[in-house]
């Protein structure tokens, strides 16, 4: 590496941190993934970006955001579904086909491929859809910008909806905190799932397996008892937000900028009919499992699993029932998005 290409290095990481800390003061998701794209893509338009971002550190950074997605996956959270577990899967295959359909159309669009377009509007696992992106053949700046666009709309949008549609007030509890695992074991449970779910991935040949691998890996573990309560620590899952962001940063150009700044407008518009589709299946759900009205709409939300799980802890609802079906969609979607996405993309 040239000294020049070190100083660039070093002012990306050093504005990323900084911005890193005035995301997250602002309550903005994942704030290291948006402050590493926004910062990454100020240097390549004004070209005093890096060249590129290393593949082994892309790789790693998906193998880290595949185990945090894995990790979710607690047994007795899922538990609870298995009375009803007919009308949740239609619900999370209804959000699937809904917000699919909607990236198609974007897809219609100029500068636009269907596969970018449907990994960009696709409502789960936004991080996740972004590392795999390129991968799979989209273009990770639009997709970048517009799946934080709808997890922003709709964290925005959340409480305002719960509050004056469902009449949804602060009550109840808040949620008790797991008490902290030591911090080799969270590192040696990230490790054993990055590692081993990304040999199983690379044996099976499957689509975007750095990042699939490992979550399976350690949705394996938390349904059999044997990931301890680990998560991986903060400090690294950060540092794999920022390298998602940086990977697609770097990469942009004047041309592909004006290519994003165009979709903005449409991805608005079929982001408000994914949602209000999804409120609908909300519905449905509730009807169909003598969930409440707002349990439903919280569970087939598409986006912000955080902010769902504030939402639902402060207006009182069935906090379990909601973040489990929200965690499923998250699950499937990241299953099943690598595999039509290739069948898009063929010609």
């Amino acid at each position: 590496m040239t000294s020049r290409e070190s100083v660039r290095w070093l002012a990306m990481v050093v504005l990323t941190v900084a911005g890193t800390a005035a995301m997250a003061a602002l309550d903005v998701p994942s704030p290291a993934l948006f402050a590493g794209l926004l910062v990454a893509t100020a240097l390549a338009l004004g070209g005093l970006a890096p060249s590129t971002v290393p593949r082994p550190a892309t790789g790693a950074a998906q193998a880290v955001i595949g185990v945090v997605i894995g990790v979710l996956a607690q047994p007795g959270t899922l538990a609870g579904l298995a009375p009803q577990w007919a009308p949740v899967l239609l619900a999370v295959a209804g959000t699937l086909a809904v917000s699919m359909g909607a990236g198609l159309l974007l897809g219609l669009r100029r500068g636009v491929s269907p596969v970018t377009g449907m990994l960009a509007l696709t409502a789960g696992g936004a991080s996740g859809l972004v590392a795999v992106s390129r991968e799979l053949g989209g273009d990770e700046r639009v997709v970048a910008v517009v799946q934080y666009l709808r997890v922003g709309l709709v964290t925005a949008t959340m409480p305002v909806v719960a509050a004056i549609g469902f009449a949804a007030a602060p009550s109840g509890p808040a949620a008790a905190e797991a008490a902290p695992t030591p911090f080799a074991l969270d590192v040696g449970f990230l490790l054993v799932c990055a590692v081993g779910g990304s040999a199983l991935a690379r044996l099976a040949r499957v689509p975007a397996g750095a990042l699939l691998g490992p979550m399976v890996f350690a949705i394996a573990a938390n349904l059999t008892g044997w990931s301890f309560g680990a998560t991986p620590p903060t400090l690294i899952v950060e540092l794999a937000y920022a390298v998602i962001g940086w990977q697609a940063g770097v990469r942009f150009t004047r041309e592909s900028l004006r290519t994003v700044l165009g979709v903005l407008l449409p991805a608005t518009a079929l982001i408000a009919v994914v949602v209000l589709a999804c409120a609908g299946l909300g519905l449905a759900l509730s009807a169909l499992t003598g969930a409440s009205l707002l349990e439903g709409y919280l569970a087939t939300t598409p986006g912000g699993v955080y902010a769902v799980l504030a939402t639902a802890i402060s207006a009182g609802t069935d906090v379990t029932f909601v973040v489990a079906v929200q965690v499923l969609r998250v699950v499937v979607m990241l299953l099943v998005a690598p595999a039509v996405a290739r069948l898009a993309a063929r010609p």
